[in-house]
């Protein structure tokens, strides 16, 4: 029966080592060509073509393909291979032929790698039974075939080992075997973890035919838990399989079974998680189907009673059962429905709770009896036979006519009311069938909850687990539905895991060993598949949109598929299916294929809609097992809902479940996610289930059928990875062991390095180095040259062996002829001989020579007497001696017996005791994982409070910056405040004198009393701008204390000003001469004076309401300050009405000059004008320099920001580093205590060492903190580099501005300007008050976080550094302190002017009047042209918002560029952790090795002692042993004691037995703890060298790729700068300006943009850098407490000098500390005491560091204090010598402490054995060779690293160009692929974005030149003016030359009767245009959106006002722009 077994499992070797074979093989050059019916046949290479290669198949038939589609054949040795990674050529050809071949031998379970695939045999084979279960028990993979067992146990072994989870995934398709090999692994883990093994029988059947056999006969060989989990497997069947065609028993649900193990490998639990029920299968199945078993296992095994019960019928009675009886065969079903009773009897199911199970089995079948029929009206549908229907409620306990009416007319809400909606056939049909359904799924999963229940009742504690997932696999069906998208997801989920398993471990190992490996993409990165189906938003996935659309009214499949091909377009795992016209169909792109998905009625599977009636009559049922299972019937979707799916109904009325009710694809998800995180948290072993062929038939393989299924298990991907990479892998030693042979050679004499043997060789060899690569520890070869290298060993070993043979046969030649030589000389003696002896035998002589010998003896007889009484007398002497010697022998012996007894007493105790340590040790075990767990969540929390406390201290810094310039803001307000009001005064002083002069004017002139007036309220006006300008330098203060460049320009500006000032004056010079020409006039103008003053009192009235409107104004400006931020935009525009308005007055100056020397008067009367227009001109150019100071100011202040910045980022780098110093000591601290634990016999030795490590680790931080430093101040060149760049910019960018002025300047007209201007104010007031708005709330955070501030401590570096920056902060007041004075100067020198402009205004009034009529009509037409301007702004407006939008995605790619700064700083920031955790290692391997070697000490020693011992008794057991001889031939009377000494003999030879298996077992443990030694020593050196290479490669690493992010953010700088050149070239006229505004645009934006993000990130690392400052605190204060300990043992100790001395250094310390302290405070008051003057800012913070100062001191003397009570204790410490006696307790306590160190050291043992444990696995038998070579590897590797050193610097530059581009391309992978897209999407918007720019630039064209014709009419108009004009002019010639004339009086009353109508007609069209400009104001007014203010009043509205009005209005304004 053994060899039957042996061979389903065991190879025959006759035909793997037949020569024939290979020889056949090798003549033939067998290859594989691919075949239609068979995947591959075999074929003989005949010739070669090219590329066509002419082949002969096995029949004989020639055929020529192509090479490419030949694969190589293996040779005859791998045949049958049990795991196919080992094949010497990788192919899909070699596997199916190793599969096929391996399963027509019946040899089912073959390993590929991680891999067990198993392929479905279709018979039983006994493979299974209890002797092979005790085969495997406890082998590893190695040793035995491959099994399924195999699998399990190793699972198994390393669950138990290292205490990792486990998991084994058995994937395939339907009918593969998965559910078997699941049965089977639970089998054998019954067998192996229970806790009843001893009474398991002996049986060669299967377990399961054992187990039932046992409960027959009544007897139970597993345990009660065992036993259950076997039975709940049938349960799980019966309820859940189905026969299908490709299956007998098909699982249609997915399961995992996760085993729970206590400490000691019982199992103590289990429980089973199950997924996709196909709840489908109870209503209608395919044909030759079944249904579940359970239904027919109850019809048909139903007895009499239980049937009356369950109302049971035929099968054929049973509409859901469509095919009727089908029967399985071999399966009786009314045997396995007792079987299946009998399980549940096991499982400790009741009978109410069968019954109540059967009850809702028979319901289901009921309801598919339920028949309904279509009235004959209408659709509505009836119940003529409710026949099934009362069964039904029978069964279920519910009422017949709730349940008719519920399924016919059911109640549904409409809105508040409800109503009884009657059901068509189709829809009660739907509902009958959706209730049978969800009524057996309910069923399903209270089954699962009852047997999880059942097997999770067991008290002890798990400690780990192992999870068997028994799933389906991938599926691809014609027709692909809901459940397939779920089963492929799982499939892509499960693939995933398996390439994070396999794939990205493989090439983790190659870059572990430093070889040279490109990353290669598989193709199998399935995330984007996965996210395609499972992401939430942005954009959601096929799962999201289905669940979305749920909820949605009137939602259908067709509208889903439209979703989601409007969402997954671009998606490149999406399509749609071209071959497919269905509007519901789509394509997903998965690793096994592309599925197309059926998308019909996916809607109502996600949602699973019930009846609601109907199961609120099932969860009020009278069956409390029907109620429990209906308990939570408010989770389902009712009808309510389906109809609102279905008609158009408000979504929010569906919102009202929406919290309760959750659809199957989000609880699909969810589970999945549960397993998958189970799943990575375990040891993941695979098994891959192959169906062989649909026909259930054994010995049959469908080779293209397995092709696929390998395929889309994954297994041929794995396959053809190990075929790209290096699969085959051999330690150094290993392969020079057995591959020297081949250069023997190219080895020198002597001791060479593994590494450097192995390259050599490989050179003398001439392999291809595409084919190996040298790694650390082991060579990697690819596919087929180990195959190579072995045949070439084999030839060598072959000439050898020859040769060897040829010697020994010549040498045994030689030897036998030498030998024969021997002989022959030995015949001639013997001869020679014999001849004389025949001579001599008779002569007489020789006879009498041979009788007289004998004789000469007798004279020698009394010597030979005296010699004997000599020995005599010797002998008795030896016999006394050892009888006294016996004596004291005997003695000893009695006290050696008596101390065996008392050492077997102790033993005894010390046995106990060590069973107790073992408990301890188990419990300790179990509380270790715990506190594990623990320090993880700690370790976690500990990384979250460093980043924070990192935040806090960045913030805690910016704050105390920020307090310090608001503080300093405010001491210059204080000046500047005090400063403006001295000059109010002043300026008041000199308005009294100006109301004086205007007093003494009135009473010079009374007719001008009423301009007095108006000019004397204008002096109010004045007053009040003065007032408003107080408040504006306030603001300006502000602004200035930021940007102090500012002042230089705009004193150049004030320059200019001034001369263009003496310009004006000089003109008012020739005004002055001409006044005596008014003065004439002033006769002939009285009669319009009289007319004017009736105007001007209507003006006035005017005048007072625009005064009251101005006040209101002068109110809201203060809150207008706040919005200074959103005028950056709009100084371009003011600068070119500013442009316009000066070019209209050179157009106006040049038509006056036009006018003619016959029109003097009206000249004078313009060249007035022009002198109020100058006036205007002067209070522009104040406005101009004010915008142009606030431009500047801005760009200042965006400067000092970027400047603050770059500080705040240095500063932030400081600190970063101090406390990064701060928490490597607290590291190094915490572990060098650690270590001081473990040795409390060492405290004070160990402390100092600490301090050692402790300094020298701070100057290796000292050295790393000087590398960044030099980092940063190369990033500090670079970005000083950018500055200068965006400086150049910003100068082009000015330029580009004063082009645009001189263009714009063109197309505008001045006048119409002043209203815009207005508009503009009023908007930017509105806007300045929303700024203001914000400031205020900025300044309120900023006072609170200074009061926070405030709190902090600071050490002496940072109070220098404010201190210094208090020193610059005094400088630049006092600079702006004389900015201010000047400021004030010019203020002084303004007044001035304005006092001489009021006398000037005084004779101007009259000729103001007279332009008044002109003004009317000019200001008419340019407002009607400014109209069309304004449309024409509007417009390009919009196209700036438009330019404005590109602007965002180019600063969506910078903000791109920073993450990836970030991830790069992640990555350094995970660099360091690992090496810190290297080092944490290096050093318990150090600590391990020390004690190593002083247990070994210890051993020696013992060992020494039992061989001397065992020496002194070896030599009296001789001693004895002679004396007993001696004394029995001596005497006779010794023979007495013979009897009492061989007892004695016996008793010592016993003893000394026993010391000789001692003394073996003291050697045995001596070797082995020298073999640990050894391996230890080699491995921590081994691991110190590969620490070290790893640090210096990860610096390198991550100084490279900080150095290619630098270059890629370059690259990217300059690919920006190119697209905006080229942009720039592209685009001509308009558009290259609207181009440069939206530059000019982008970098304000970018400048507040970037300020509030550094505001940000330092806020964020302020609170970090608090949150490290508090663990820095916790962690000294931890320390202290620890070091508080240890000097407290220390003092307990005898060794209290070490004490004296500590505290003494402790104490100068102290000192020193405090004298620094004095000596800093010292320093800090003096700077305070010299700063106090101009430093009122740092009174809080000396008043802070004054209390610091005083609690250092309390801290001092209390030091001293301590120090005190310190020295009191060491008078003490020679009393407490003598309470040392009473310490010893406290000693056996540590002692205690000790033994727990001893055991964790114990339990590192093990490990550290479990470890070594794979190194023995790899070479046992040449272990010590091996060592040996490790050892001489050390001991050159100083050597090898020099010489590595120098080809590294002669291969620099190439190496890190190629090391760039491999590190790089795996960190920018996924980088790419994403800004690939978001490339091509910006491209996309671009070009759209072109096409709109080029219309709208078309339509701006149009604008331009339906401008350019305006203005031609405008000019046109003009001159038809000009030509009115000139008319008037003569009229008013000719009037004159008759005043002059002089006239009579009927002359003047002529002249007064002409005059007057003109007038009155003036009159009329002055009122009229006033009444015009009245209505424009209204409407402004009304327009206005944000304030209720009007635009600045012109008097009567006319286009050339009074000086005064306008600007008045305007430089109000100007502060607050």
């Amino acid at each position: 029966m053994a060899d039957t077994d042996d061979k389903y499992l065991f190879l025959e070797n006759d035909f793997r080592n037949s020569g024939v074979a290979q020889a056949d093989w090798a003549a033939k050059k067998m290859v594989w060509v691919p075949s239609e019916r068979e995947g591959f046949e075999p074929a003989s290479i005949k010739e070669e073509k090219g590329d066509q290669v002419l082949v002969e198949l096995s029949n004989g038939q020639k055929v020529t393909v192509n090479k490419d589609d030949i694969q190589k054949m293996n040779p005859p040795k791998f045949s049958k291979v049990e795991d196919m990674a080992a094949l010497t050529f990788l192919n899909e050809a070699s596997v199916l032929h190793n599969l096929r071949e391996r399963y027509f031998s019946s040899l089912i379970y073959t390993y590929s790698g991680l891999f067990c695939v198993v392929v479905n045999p279709y018979k039983m084979l006994p493979i299974y039974s209890e002797k092979i279960i005790e085969m495997y028990k406890g082998k590893k993979r190695h040793e035995v075939p491959p099994h399924i067992y195999s699998i399990t146990d190793n699972a198994y072994r390393n669950m138990m080992q290292d205490r990792e989870d486990q998991s084994i995934l058995c994937t395939g398709e339907s009918g593969a075997g998965k559910t078997e090999n699941t049965k089977k692994v639970i089998q054998y883990l019954a067998v192996i973890a229970s806790s009843h093994k001893g009474k398991n029988p002996v049986n060669p059947d299967s377990v399961a035919g054992a187990v039932a056999k046992q409960q027959q006969a009544g007897s139970l060989a597993y345990g009660e838990l065992e036993k259950q989990l076997l039975q709940a497997n049938p349960i799980l069947e019966a309820f859940g399989n189905a026969k299908t065609i490709k299956n007998d028993n098909s699982s249609r649900f997915g399961k995992f079974i996760k085993l729970n193990f206590d400490v000691t490998g019982y199992i103590v639990g289990a429980n089973i998680d199950t997924y996709l029920l196909e709840k489908s299968r109870c209503i209608r199945q395919a044909h030759t189907e079944r249904a579940f078993h359970i239904f027919y296992y109850m019809v048909a095994g139903a007895k009499d009673k239980m049937r009356e019960e369950l109302l049971l019928e035929d099968f054929s009675s049973y509409r859901f059962l469509i095919e009727g009886h089908v029967e399985i065969p071999g399966q009786e079903d009314n045997e396995m429905f007792d079987e299946t009773l009998e399980a549940m009897d096991i499982m400790g199911f009741t009978e109410e709770e069968r019954l109540g199970m059967l009850k809702v089995v028979s319901s289901v079948l009921q309801l598919g009896n339920i028949k309904f029929e279509k009235e004959r009206n209408n659709e509505q549908a009836t119940m003529p036979d409710n026949t099934a229907a009362q069964k039904v409620c029978h069964l279920q306990g519910i009422n017949v006519t709730d349940f008719t009416r519920a399924i016919l007319t059911p109640r549904i809400k409409v809105g508040r009311e409800v109503v009884q909606k009657a059901q068509t056939k189709q829809q009660a049909d739907f509902a009958i069938e959706a209730l049978a359904k969800a009524m057996y799924e309910r069923l399903f999963r209270w089954i699962l909850a009852r047997v999880n229940k059942t097997l999770d009742k067991s008290k002890r504690q798990a400690s780990s687990f192992l999870g068997i997932l028994d799933i389906a696999g991938f599926e691809i069906f014609e027709d692909n539905s809901f459940e397939q998208l779920c089963i492929n997801y799982t499939n892509e989920r499960l693939q995933q895991l398996f390439n994070h398993t396999m794939f990205i471990l493989e090439q983790e190992e190659y870059k572990r060993e430093g070889i040279e490996w490109n990353f290669i993409d598989f193709g199998l990165d399935l995330q984007p598949c996965i996210e395609l189906i499972e992401r939430p938003n942005n954009p959601p996935g096929i799962l999201a949109l289905l669940d979305e659309e749920c909820w949605f009214p009137k939602a259908t499949d067709i509208s889903f598929v439209d979703k989601l091909l409007n969402t997954h377009t671009g998606h490149v795992k999406f399509s749609k299916p071209k071959q497919h016209k269905d509007k519901l169909m789509f394509t997903v792109l998965h690793y096994a294929g592309k599925v197309d998905y059926n998308a019909a009625n996916w809607l109502t599977k996600n949602m699973d809609p019930l009846n609601d009636n109907v199961t609120a009559l099932l969860n009020n049922s009278s069956s409390a097992f029907i109620q429990d299972l209906w308990k939570d019937v408010d989770r389902v979707v009712g009808l309510e809902t389906m109809t609102k799916m279905s008609e158009s109904s408000a979504p929010s009325s569906t919102k009202s479940k929406k919290g309760m009710f959750r659809t199957v694809g989000q609880l699909y998800k969810e589970s999945l996610g549960k397993l998958m995180t189970t799943l990575h948290n375990t040891q993941p072993n695979f098994v891959r289930c192959i169906i062989p062929n649909h026909e259930k038939r054994a010995g049959k393989m469908d080779s293209n059928l397995v092709l696929e299924q390998l395929r889309c298990n994954g297994v041929l991907e794995g396959i053809r990875i190990c075929r790209q990479g290096f699969p085959n892998r051999i330690v150094f030693q290993e392969f020079r062991q057995r591959y020297e042979i081949l250069a023997a050679n190219a080895i020198p004499k002597g001791f060479m390095d593994g590494k450097q043997a192995c390259s050599l060789m490989v050179k003398h060899l001439d392999l291809d180095p595409n084919l190996y690569r040298i790694g650390q520890s082991k060579m990697f070869f690819r596919t087929g040259v180990l195959a190579q290298l072995e045949e070439e060993r084999d030839l060598k070993l072959t000439v050898v062996i020859i040769a060897f043979q040829a010697q020994a046969r010549g040498f045994l030649g030689r030897k036998a002829f030498s030998k024969r030589q021997q002989q022959l000389t030995a015949m001639k003696v013997i001869q020679r001989n014999c001849a004389c002896y025949l001579k001599l035998k008779n002569w007489q002589w020789w006879r009498l020579f041979t009788k007289v010998k004998p004789l000469l003896q007798v004279t020698r007889q009394e010597e030979e007497m005296g010699q004997k009484e000599e020995e005599l007398k010797a002998a008795k002497e030896v016999a006394a001696k050892t009888e006294a010697e016996l004596k004291d022998i005997t003695q000893k012996h009695t006290q050696l017996m008596e101390e065996r007894a008392q050492l077997e007493l102790k033993l005894q105790a010390e046995t106990e005791l060590c069973a107790e340590a073992e408990e301890i040790r188990v419990r300790l075990e179990a509380k270790k994982q715990e506190l594990e767990e623990v320090l993880h969540e700690m370790e976690a929390r500990l990384e979250e409070e460093e980043d924070r406390s990192n935040a806090l201290q960045q913030e805690k810094k910016e704050m105390e910056q920020q307090l310090q310039l608001m503080e300093a803001h405010i001491a210059q307000e204080e000046d500047a405040k005090q400063t403006l009001q001295l000059e109010k005064a002043a300026v008041e002083g000199k308005v009294k004198k100006l109301e004086e002069d205007i007093l003494l004017m009135e009473d010079q002139n009374n007719k001008l009393q009423k301009e007095r007036k108006l000019l004397e309220e204008r002096m109010a006006d004045m007053s009040s701008n003065l007032a408003e300008e107080e408040e504006k330098s306030k603001n300006l203060t502000k602004l200035k204390a930021k940007h102090e460049s500012m002042i230089s320009d705009l004193e150049v500006r004030l320059k200019k000003e001034e001369k263009s000032r003496q310009d004006v004056e000089k003109a008012k010079r020739k005004v002055e001469a001409e006044l005596a020409e008014l003065h004439e006039q002033h006769a002939d103008l009285q009669a319009q004076l009289a007319e004017l003053r009736a105007q001007l009192a209507a003006k006035e009235e005017e005048l007072q309401a625009t005064q009251e409107r101005l006040e209101e104004e002068s109110s809201q400006r203060g809150a207008a300050v706040k919005r200074i931020r959103e005028l950056e935009a709009l100084l371009s525009e003011l600068q070119e009405d500013l442009e316009a308005e000066r070019a209209a007055r050179g157009k106006a100056e040049a038509a006056r000059r036009d006018l003619g020397e016959e029109l003097n008067a009206l000249r004078t009367e313009l060249e007035d004008s022009l002198d109020t227009t100058a006036a205007q001109q002067e209070l522009r150019a104040k406005r101009e320099q004010e915008v142009a100071m606030l431009k500047r100011a801005m760009e200042e202040e965006g400067r000092s920001h970027e400047a603050q910045i770059q500080e705040l980022r240095q500063k932030h780098s400081q600190a970063v580093e101090e406390l990064n110093e701060h928490l490597e000591q607290a590291k190094r601290v915490r572990a060098g205590l650690e270590k001081a634990k473990q040795g409390l016999e060492k405290e004070s030795a160990d402390l100092s060492a600490d301090l050692r490590s402790l300094t020298s680790a701070k100057q290796d931080v000292e050295h790393k903190k000087k590398k960044l430093e030099g980092q940063l101040n190369d990033l500090n060149s670079r970005f000083n580099e950018s500055e200068r760049q965006k400086n150049e910019l910003s100068e082009r960018v000015s330029k580009m501005t004063l082009e645009l002025d001189s263009v714009t300047g063109l197309l505008n007209e001045a006048e119409g300007k002043n209203i815009k201007l207005g508009k503009d104010v009023s908007s930017l007031s509105s806007q300045l008050h929303d700024t203001q708005e914000l400031l205020s709330e900025e300044t309120r955070q900023k006072l609170n976080l200074s009061g926070r501030l405030r709190q902090m401590e600071d050490d002496r570096n940072s109070l220098m550094e404010q201190l210094e920056e208090e020193t610059e902060v005094k400088r630049a007041m006092e600079r702006q302190v004389s900015s201010l004075n000047m400021q004030l100067s010019d203020y002084k020198k303004k007044l001035d002017e304005m006092s001489g402009t009021v006398e000037l205004l005084e004779e101007g009034k009259k000729r103001l009047q007279r332009e008044l009529e002109a003004t009317n009509t000019e200001y008419e037409e340019k407002a009607s042209a400014y109209d069309k301007l304004e449309k024409s702004r509007s417009r390009l407006q919009q196209e700036l918002e438009d330019v404005l939008m590109d602007l965002d995605s180019q600063r969506q790619l910078v903000s791109n560029l920073e993450k990836k700064q970030k991830k790069f700083d992640q990555m350094l920031a995970e660099e360091r952790t690992v090496s810190c955790k290297y080092a944490e290692e290096r050093d318990r391997a150090e600590a391990e090795v020390r004690d190593k070697e002083t247990k070994v000490l210890a051993l020696t020693r013992g060992l020494e002692e039992s061989h001397e011992a065992l020496e002194e008794a070896e030599k009296t057991v001789k001693a004895l042993r002679a004396e007993m001889e001696d004394l029995i031939s001596s005497k006779d009377d010794v023979g007495k004691n013979v009897h009492d000494l061989e007892k004695a003999k016996r008793g010592l030879e016993a003893i000394v037995e026993e010391m000789r298996t001692q003394m073996e077992e003291l050697e045995d443990e001596l070797q082995v703890a020298e073999d640990a030694k050894l391996r230890l020593e080699v491995n921590s050196q081994a691991l110190k060298a590969q620490h070290e290479r790893e640090l210096q490669a990860r610096d390198e690493l991550g100084e490279e790729k900080r150095k290619q992010l630098l270059k890629q953010v370059r690259e990217l700088e300059s690919e920006l700068e190119e697209e905006k050149k080229q942009r720039s070239q592209a685009s001509a006229g308009k558009k290259k300006l609207e181009g440069e505004l939206k530059d000019t645009e982008d970098q304000l934006e970018a400048s507040s943009r970037g300020r509030d993000e550094a505001l940000k990130q330092l806020r964020k690392i302020q609170g970090q850098m608090k949150d490290l400052q508090r663990e820095l605190e916790d962690s000294r204060a931890a320390q202290k407490e620890v070091l508080t300990s240890a000097r407290e043992s220390e003092r307990r100790s005898k060794a209290m000098e070490a004490d004296i001395m500590h505290l003494n250094e402790a104490l100068a310390a102290a000192e020193r500390a405090r004298k620094q302290a004095e000596t800093e405070r010292d320093e800090l008051s003096e700077e305070l005491a010299s700063n106090s003057s101009g430093k009122s800012l740092l009174s809080d913070e000396k008043r802070r560091l004054e209390t610091k100062i005083s609690q250092l001191e309390e801290e001092l003397e209390e030091e001293q204090a301590n120090m005190e009570g310190l020295n009191d204790r060491l008078r003490k410490s020679q009393q407490l010598v003598d309470q040392l006696g009473a310490e010893l307790a406290t000693e056996r306590s540590s002692a205690q402490s000790r033994e727990g160190s001893r055991q964790q050291l114990e339990r590192q043992n093990r490990e550290l054995k479990a470890k070594l444990q794979e190194l023995e696995d790899q070479g046992r038998s040449k272990l010590k060779s091996s060592i040996t070579a490790l050892e001489a590897k050390l001991r050159e590797a100083e050597e090898q690293l020099e010489v590595e050193s120098r080809e590294r610097q002669a291969n620099a530059k190439n190496l890190r160009q190629k090391e760039k581009k491999l590190k790089d391309l795996t960190i920018q992978m996924e980088d790419e692929r994403k800004q690939a897209q978001q490339y091509k999407d910006q491209v996309e918007k671009s070009n759209v974005r072109v096409k709109q720019l080029k219309h709208q630039l078309e339509e701006a064209e149009e604008e331009a030149q339906r401008v350019v014709a305006a203005r031609r009419k405008l000019q046109r108009e003009l001159e038809e003016a000009t030509e009115s004009n000139d008319a008037l002019n003569r009229e008013v010639a000719s009037l004159r030359s008759k005043l002059r004339r002089g006239g009579s009086g009927a002359g003047g009353e002529m002249l007064y009767s002409s005059s007057t109508p003109r007038s009155s007609g003036g009159g009329s069209m002055r009122s009229l245009g006033l009444g015009g400009s009245i209505n424009r104001r209204s409407n402004i007014k009304e327009n206005s959106v944000e304030l209720h203010e009007e635009e600045p009043p012109s008097p009567s509205s006319p286009a050339r006002t009074p000086p005064l009005e306008p600007r008045a209005e305007v430089y109000t304004c100007s502060p607050n722009e």
